[in-house]
C-alpha cells in the first residue's frame, strides 16, 4: 500500500507535466506574476521524480525463477540495467538550465513526459487490488478522450495564432475565455457535431480535414470500446446462471458442455471420474476483454486456468512485453501455483489476454475441500505437479553461435555403437581385431567342414588331401592377407587359413565380407553402418 500510495504521487506530477507543459507552450498563461508559482509545482515534480529514481525504484524487489530477490544490490542492478531507468533518467535530463539563456520556456520540460512508465505502473497495480476495476478502466479511459481533446485545443490555438487571430473566422477570434473556447473548438470537430465555420485557406483545410479523419477514427474505437466493456462486465456468466439451478441440473448441464474440456487436461487425467464430476460444479467461467490481465508477475498463485474459447499470451523478457507462447483453448496454467508444490506459488510471468477469452478458474479452496474425499486422486495429482515442476525447472542447453560461415559445413555425425565395438582393440591398429573375427569365424566354419570331409574320405577310402594341390583364385587371393596378419605381430595360424580353404573344397563356395557407412534416408539418423557377406562360387 505504501509503494502504490507513492505511485499515485509520481504519477499525479506525470499529470502535471502532460497537461501543463503543452498549455504554457501554446497559450500565453505563463507570465510574470504566477511564474513563481509554476516553477514552485515544476521544481517539486523534479524532486518526486529524482526520489522515485534513487529510494523507490532501487529497493523494488522482483521474481526472479519463482522466487522473490530482496537483496539490496541485486534490486539495484535488476533497476539500473532496465529500460525503464533509461527512461527514468532521460526524464530528469535538465535542460531548464538553458532558461538562464532563453528564458522560462515551458518547451525545455518536455522530456518530462518521458515518466509514462510509472503511470502505467500504477493504473496495473490500482486494478489488481480493485474489486470493481472495471468502473476504474472507465474512469481512465474518459480521462484518456478528455486529454486527447486538450491537446487539439492546444494545436488549434496554435493554429490561430499561426494564421492570425481573428484573422478568418475559422480562426479563434480573441473573444471570451481563449482556453474553453478552443476546448469547444475541438470537441465539436472530433466529435463531429458540425455547425462550425468553414476554413478559409490551404491550412485551414488541411488542419480541419486532419482533425475530422481523427476524431472518427479516435472517438470511434474508444467509445465502442466502452460500451463492449459495460455490456459485458454487466452479463452474467455462466457459473451464477447454473447456481441458481438444482445441483443434478447443474451437474447434467455441466457434464453435457465442460466435461469433453476437463477431461482432456493432462493433470486431470487418471482421477477418479467422481472427482471430475465434482470439479464442474466448482469450475467458475469468466470472460476476459482484449489487453486484460488474467494474472501478474509476482502474485501468490490461488487459482488455476483452463481456456474454454480464446486465447492468452503469457509475456516475459527483461521489460514484461516479449510474447513468450500463445495459449489457445483446451491449454491449461496456473495448476502448479494451485497445488503450492515446492514454493512454487508465485506467478513467473504476466498472461494477457489476445482477444476476447472465456476461461474456468478453479480456485485452490475449492479443489482442497473435493481431494478431501479422494485421497488417491490428491497424491495422483500432487504427483504430477512435481513432475511438472522438474520438469519446467530442467536447464536447456546454451545455443551454440556459429561464427563466419560455419554454419554451412554441417557438423559430423558420431560414430555408431557397432562401428565402435568392431574398431575397439587391445591392439594400436583399429582394424586387426575385425580381422580376427572374420578368421575366427572362418576357422569354426573350417574345422567343422573339415571334420565332414574327414568322415567322407574314411568311408570312401579316399585321401584327404586329394585336392590339395587346386587352389582356387578367391584363395591366392587371401595369401596378402595371411602375410599382413603375421606381420603385424597377430594370432593369426596358417590353419585358419588351410582351414578356409578346405571349407571353398568341401562346399565350393567363399565367403567375402564388406563393410559400408552410408547416410541415413531419414534426417537427423546420422550414418548407417552395413555388414554384408556374399558368398560366390569359385572357379575350379
Amino acid at each position: 500500500p505504501i509503494y502504490l500510495f507513492w505511485l499515485l504521487v509520481v504519477a499525479l506530477s506525470f499529470n502535471w507535466n502532460c497537461w501543463f507543459i503543452p498549455l504554457r507552450i501554446v497559450f500565453p498563461v505563463q507570465e510574470l506574476d504566477n511564474l513563481l508559482y509554476f516553477l514552485i509545482v515544476d521544481y517539486t515534480c523534479d524532486i518526486c521524480y529524482l526520489l522515485d529514481i534513487f529510494v523507490f525504484q532501487p529497493r523494488l524487489q522482483f521474481i526472479k525463477g519463482g522466487d522473490i530477490v530482496t537483496e539490496r544490490k541485486q534490486t539495484k542492478k535488476n533497476y539500473w540495467e532496465s529500460a525503464k531507468f533509461r527512461l527514468d533518467a532521460a526524464s530528469v535530463i535538465p535542460f531548464d538550465l538553458l532558461y538562464i539563456i532563453f528564458g522560462c520556456k515551458p518547451l525545455f520540460r518536455l522530456n518530462r513526459m518521458l515518466k509514462y512508465g510509472t503511470f502505467f505502473e500504477f493504473n496495473d497495480r490500482l486494478e489488481a487490488v480493485l474489486k470493481r476495476a472495471y468502473i476504474y478502466r472507465v474512469i481512465r479511459t474518459t480521462g484518456y478522450l478528455l486529454f486527447i481533446l486538450h491537446l487539439n485545443a492546444c494545436v488549434y490555438y496554435w493554429a490561430s495564432a499561426y494564421e492570425g487571430i481573428g484573422s478568418t473566422k475559422w480562426v479563434y477570434d480573441g473573444n471570451g475565455n481563449m482556453y474553453l473556447r478552443c476546448y469547444y473548438f475541438a470537441v465539436r470537430t472530433l466529435i463531429t457535431i458540425g455547425g462550425l465555420a468553414e476554413p478559409q485557406t490551404l491550412f485551414e483545410i488541411l488542419f480541419q480535414l486532419l482533425n475530422y479523419f481523427s476524431g472518427v477514427f479516435v472517438f470511434s474505437s474508444l467509445i465502442g470500446q466502452v460500451k463492449d466493456r459495460k455490456l459485458l462486465e454487466s452479463r452474467p456468466y455462466e457459473s451464477e446462471l447454473l447456481e441458481e439451478m438444482p445441483t443434478k441440473m447443474q451437474l447434467a448441464i455441466a457434464m453435457d458442455v465442460n466435461l469433453a474440456i476437463v477431461s482432456n487436461v493432462e493433470l486431470f487425467k487418471g482421477c477418479d471420474n467422481q472427482m471430475i464430476h465434482d470439479l464442474l460444479l466448482k469450475l467458475k467461467s469468466t470472460v476476459y476483454l482484449p489487453g486484460d490481465f488474467v494474472c501478474k508477475k509476482g502474485e501468490i498463485g490461488r487459482e488455476m486456468y483452463i481456456i474454454k474459447q480464446g486465447a492468452v499470451q503469457v509475456l516475459g523478457g527483461p521489460d514484461d512485453r516479449k510474447i513468450l507462447v500463445t495459449l489457445k483453448a483446451g491449454a491449461v496454467f496456473g495448476e502448479i501455483s494451485l497445488l503450492a508444490v515446492g514454493g512454487g506459488n508465485r506467478r513467473t510471468a504476466n498472461v494477457v489476454a489476445h482477444g476476447f477469452a472465456n476461461l474456468f478458474i478453479l480456485d485452490k479452496k475449492s479443489l482442497g475441500e473435493i481431494l478431501v474425499h479422494y485421497p488417491d486422486s490428491k497424491k495422483l495429482l500432487t504427483k504430477k505437479a512435481k513432475k511438472l515442476l522438474k520438469d519446467k525447472g530442467k536447464p536447456t542447453a546454451p545455443a551454440v553461435v556459429q561464427k563466419g560461415f560455419t554454419h554451412l559445413i554441417p557438423t559430423k555425425e558420431g560414430t555408431p555403437r557397432l562401428l565402435k565395438n568392431l574398431m575397439s582393440s587391445t591392439s594400436h591398429k583399429p582394424g586387426f581385431r575385425f580381422l580376427n573375427i572374420i578368421k575366427q569365424r572362418r576357422a569354426m566354419e573350417g574345422k567343422s567342414v573339415d571334420n565332414t570331409a574327414k568322415a567322407a574320405a574314411d568311408k570312401n577310402d579316399m585321401p584327404l588331401n586329394q585336392g590339395e594341390p587346386e587352389k582356387s583364385e578367391n584363395l591366392k587371393a587371401q595369401e596378402p592377407c595371411k602375410q599382413a596378419l603375421h606381420s603385424q605381430g597377430g594370432e593369426g595360424k596358417m590353419d585358419n587359413v588351410t582351414s578356409s580353404k578346405t571349407d571353398v573344397q568341401a562346399e565350393g563356395k567363399n565367403k567375402s565380407y564388406i563393410i559400408t557407412m552410408s547416410p541415413s534416408a531419414k534426417a537427423g539418423e546420422g550414418e548407417v553402418l552395413t555388414v554384408e557377406v556374399r558368398e560366390t562360387e569359385n572357379k575350379t
